[in-house]
């Protein structure tokens, strides 16, 4: 039986963590949760620490000594992860800009073949609500820019809501993944790429959050930017063999 672990890296989430943790607890496909907390002043930790007393077999905390980046957040679920039976794993934001309804989306893909399961907000058109224009063509044109740089034929490559299945995360080497920010999620499917894994993208929608603070800024962007030029670079010397 497979057994399926969502992981939501939280900092200042208070208003929405509790209403996210019943949320996923709520879907008729059973998942556990794991907060990767980045030890947030507003007392995040103390409300999924309360929750978990409710939901001791499900519920997990890994706390963390600072804000240390979203991919190193991410990294060390995907290395909690597999310390344990879960046969997929699912990343994504705690602001409800992630619609947890769609879980069941994307582990059916992987439950129907898919390596790498893609909530992608561009494959069918432009699914995005809420957010000022600008950062809409920002994003969009991010995408294709990673495109044409590392020849993968994935419309939505800055996306955040990403499942995995067990084995693509055996096989890439998580310590030598070098971008943190929103770089951390081309990187990782860049990798899973090149080793030859099917990814697939399924149709979201977004929606930019209603409560709490973005985490958005423009050093993020930069390294994307550079990172993934750098990134391409470095894999012209790399051989991606997978395991038989």
């Amino acid at each position: 039986m497979s057994k399926n672990l969502v992981i939501i890296p939280t900092y200042n989430e208070k208003e929405n963590v509790e209403k996210m943790i019943r949320k996923v607890f709520s879907l008729e496909k059973p998942f556990d949760l794991l907060i990767v907390e980045d030890n947030s002043p507003d007392g995040t930790a103390a409300i999924v620490k309360t929750l978990m007393k409710e939901f001791p077999e499900q519920l997990h905390i890994l706390e963390r000594k600072g804000k240390l980046g979203l991919g190193t957040a991410y990294i060390a679920g995907f290395k909690w992860a597999l310390e344990r039976d879960y046969t997929a794993v699912c990343e994504m934001d705690c602001d409800f800009s992630h619609n947890p309804d769609d879980l069941l989306k994307l582990f059916a893909a992987i439950e129907n073949g898919a390596d790498v399961a893609i909530g992608s907000r561009y494959v069918s058109g432009i699914n995005v609500v809420n957010w000022p224009l600008g950062r809409v063509l920002m994003s969009y044109f991010a995408s294709i820019y990673v495109k044409v740089v590392t020849g993968m034929k994935i419309h939505d490559t800055t996306a955040g809501f990403v499942c995995w299945s067990r084995e693509v995360l055996e096989t890439i080497n998580l310590d030598k993944i070098k971008l943190i920010g929103y770089g951390f999620q081309i990187e990782m499917k860049f990798t899973a790429f090149k080793f030859g894994f099917n990814i697939q993208e399924v149709s979201i929608v977004f929606t930019d959050r209603q409560e709490g603070t973005s985490k958005m800024s423009g050093g993020i962007f930069n390294e994307a930017l550079w990172g993934v030029l750098k990134m391409k670079l470095r894999s012209l010397t790399t051989k991606y063999e997978r395991k038989q």
